[in-house]
């Protein structure tokens, strides 16, 4: 019996289900694991490692994720542009304030793939503060993640 590995090809943007994550209330670190199975296609049979069979993901409410601990005070997003004194940090209030869809969005990139790919599956990551998306159309499929 031969092995069964997954081609580019067979995965189009038509073939690709799509996912709604309500982000009310769920803690970041869990949602985000789960929503990076979905992206990775890793809760498929047919998952190969090295090509983008996951889904489409649609988040809404990312303004009212969860943190545990002491990481509403703790917590610090870093960049850097290169430049002498170019390193800016945000506290998570201050990212929930003004980009509640770049936590959601950085915690999900930090469990994806480096490189090329990982870009590919990023792409499929739809995020919204509020509760309104405008991907009605493509009907996604509620999924409950764990708390």
């Amino acid at each position: 019996m031969k092995t069964y590995f997954a081609k580019k090809e067979d995965f189009g943007p038509d073939t690709r289900a799509w996912y709604h994550v309500d982000a009310k209330d769920k803690v970041l670190g869990r949602m985000a694991a789960e929503i990076a199975t979905l992206l990775m296609g890793k809760n498929r049979a047919d998952y190969t490692p090295h090509v983008d069979t996951g889904a489409y993901v649609v988040v809404t409410n990312a303004a009212h994720v969860r943190l545990t601990g002491k990481k509403m005070t703790d917590k610090e997003y870093e960049r850097y542009s290169g430049y002498s004194g170019g390193r800016k940090i945000r506290k998570i209030p201050e990212m929930l304030e003004k980009k509640p869809d770049d936590v959601v969005r950085l915690a999900v990139k930090g469990m994806l793939p480096r490189g090329r790919l990982g870009r590919s599956i990023m792409s499929k990551l739809k995020v919204y503060p509020g509760p309104e998306h405008p991907h009605t159309y493509q009907k996604p499929e509620k999924v409950d993640v764990s708390n």
